[in-house]
């Protein structure tokens, strides 16, 4: 082995070289390492080749005048993914591929508590380019990704960031939010409402939907719909026309200092303060009780509380509002009898069954 690095001799690596020779090992994972990072560049231009032709730029005529988004092609029967924002309401709906050619789709079926929308063209086999969705559960802070689109019009950008956090919740096209959002600093504009987020391998882990920006355009907090979420309201909306969500019927929220210090919780206690059950929603038939007794002194600090707090679904640890919403979403169904961890009123330990409802 040393014999065969003292062959290993750049210029450029003269330093290196007194180390291997003085010590006799080469520290092979530090340049693999290095070989693996060297050439960003050359690994988005290659996941950009194979990714585009199964992205599409989408526009549509309404009443308003018309807009534009991206999407992309699920399968081979003609299947694109976009957002329920982008085709709400459509009158027309055109399709145009990375490749060329233009056509006409139809709206399969819409659904505004995902803002997931699938549409159809009638195209060719050689422009259909399925494009697979990876694991969103597998999803880590700080993983390279991708986005593909059309921002401002301007048809197959690429742009890269990282995953910035997960598990967020965002406001839906109803009352309800969405949960298990993907957050990213990859640059996201009107336009690229549709189109995918893409992993290194070239898979999609999200669908890009949302930013927070006073300017409508990208200020590095951009959020895409994780790609279980959106697989599963896409065969939804293929099979059946719609997709159904699992209900529980309270509004509440995350435990917060008050509570805690009221209760005489430990300072990292967490969940979800039941704030109130809905009279016509399934936790009206259970034993799940509303926060209540609230009693303030003058400076309005609480000094007593009834309160039950949800932990755990099923076994799952919840520690907030979120991580309830990503739960119901992710792995259960309407008609489904889940198991609700509650901690009432800062002492026992409470099992509650619940029938899951449909929202």
């Amino acid at each position: 082995m040393r014999k065969l690095l003292r062959f290993i001799v750049l210029p450029t690596l003269v330093g290196a070289l007194i180390i291997i020779l003085a010590f006799g090992v080469l520290p092979i994972p530090g340049i693999q390492a290095i070989a693996a990072v060297s050439h960003p560049n050359d690994v988005f231009a290659e996941v950009y080749r194979d990714a585009s032709p199964s992205v599409v730029a989408i526009s549509v005529r309404n009443e308003l005048g018309g807009g534009n988004g991206s999407g992309f092609v699920i399968d081979d029967a003609g299947h694109i993914v976009t957002n329920a924002h982008v085709v709400d309401e459509a009158e027309e709906i055109a399709v145009e591929f990375f490749e060329g050619g233009i056509y006409r789709a139809q709206l399969v079926g819409l659904d505004l508590a995902s803002d997931i929308a699938v549409i159809k063209v009638e195209a060719p086999a050689s422009q259909l380019h399925p494009i697979p969705f990876a694991d969103s559960a597998d999803l880590s802070v700080g993983q390279t990704v991708l986005a593909i689109g059309s921002p401002f019009r301007q048809g197959w950008t690429l742009t890269s960031g990282i995953i910035s956090a997960l598990d967020r919740t965002i406001q839906s096209l109803t009352q309800f939010q969405i949960g298990g959002v993907i957050q990213t600093d990859a640059s996201i504009n009107p336009g690229n409402s549709g189109g995918p987020l893409i992993n290194l391998d070239g898979d999609v882990i999200g669908v890009n939907a949302q930013i927070i920006s006073g300017s409508r355009s990208s200020s590095g907090v951009g959020f895409a719909i994780p790609a279980n979420l959106t697989r599963r309201v896409a065969e939804a909306l293929i099979q059946d026309g719609e997709m159904t969500y699992s209900y529980i019927g309270i509004t509440g929220e995350d435990v917060g200092l008050s509570v805690i210090e009221t209760l005489g919780l430990p300072n990292d206690f967490s969940g979800v303060v039941v704030g109130e059950v809905l009279d016509d929603g399934p936790a009206a038939e259970t034993d799940l009780h509303e926060i209540a007794e609230m009693r303030t002194r003058g400076d309005g600090e609480l000094v007593g509380m009834r309160a039950d707090i949800i932990t755990a679904i099923d076994g799952h640890s919840i520690k907030g509002m979120d991580d309830l919403i990503t739960y119901l979403a992710r792995h259960t169904r309407p008609g489904q009898v889940v198991s609700l961890t509650v901690h009432r009123d800062g002492g026992r330990i409470v099992e509650i069954p619940i029938e899951l409802g449909s929202r």
